[in-house]
């Protein structure tokens, strides 16, 4: 009786520490990532650009 009780409890912990940390992110907050991702994307090639321009004025 007390090995299945300390089973049970055993059981139960694992569960609730591997549940609870789960974060779910909304619909919206999908979106909100996805568009940062982005507009990160677009900054760095920009920035690509501006670096290749710069160093295509620097070799004239």
């Amino acid at each position: 009786m007390k090995k299945t009780i300390i089973s049970i409890a055993a059981m139960c912990f694992i569960m609730a520490t591997t549940l609870s940390c789960r974060e779910k992110k909304t619909t919206g907050e999908k979106v909100e990532d996805a568009v940062e991702e982005v507009g990160d994307a677009v900054e760095d090639g920009a920035e690509d650009v501006k670096d290749a321009v710069e160093d295509a004025t620097d070799d004239n």
